[in-house]
């Protein structure tokens, strides 16, 4: 008697539990934002490492790194898979704050001579300059988040921040507007 009413208590359980939808992110939530942001996601990388080899494979870890790594939630997902990404550029370039007396970079395999003028112009500044405006401007991380994803202080992060702003309006390639929270809102990706 007891066995019958657990097995019917578990079968109701388990009804419950189909109707309520998971609080965590699975291996199929990032694959499907990977695959639909892919443009923007990609492009981030490209930002960041401004190599072509290195941004497919910041890619493809990031999409590793998040569908195999710490559970989150699914509302967090999309934030979490650009973090990864983010993360495994950092971990890659190792920007640092002296990177950016050192004079610009051309990105390799030809991919900048492809992409517009504004993007080519981001992808051969110092990786330390690239870095914190990316992160401080086209993803809205706070000078506090920068400082602590890149190891520097909050003023090497505003200093990065106000020469790439000088640079660029010196190259007449940013005008400093834009209302957009990602970066596929401030360039047409393709």
């Amino acid at each position: 008697m007891i066995h019958r009413k657990a097995d019917a208590k578990v079968q109701d359980w388990t009804q419950v539990a189909k109707q309520i939808p998971a609080r965590y992110a699975t291996r199929a939530d990032f694959c499907r934002i990977f695959h639909e942001e892919m443009n923007s996601l990609y492009l981030l990388s490209s930002l960041l490492t401004a190599d072509d080899e290195k941004a497919e494979k910041c890619f493809v870890r990031g999409l590793e790194d998040s569908a195999d790594g710490t559970p989150v939630f699914r509302e967090w997902a999309h934030s979490w898979a650009r973090r990864t990404i983010i993360q495994n550029a950092v971990r890659m370039i190792g920007p640092r704050p002296t990177d950016s007396n050192s004079t610009s970079i051309q990105a390799s395999g030809g991919g900048a001579a492809n992409m517009r003028a504004e993007i080519a112009a981001i992808v051969e500044l110092p990786a330390f300059d690239r870095f914190a405006f990316v992160l401080s401007v086209f993803e809205h991380f706070s000078d506090q988040e920068c400082s602590l994803l890149l190891s520097c202080t909050s003023r090497e992060v505003i200093a990065a921040r106000t020469r790439t702003f000088e640079r660029l309006a010196n190259l007449g390639r940013y005008s400093g507007g834009g209302g957009g929270s990602r970066t596929s809102h401030y360039v047409d990706s393709t």
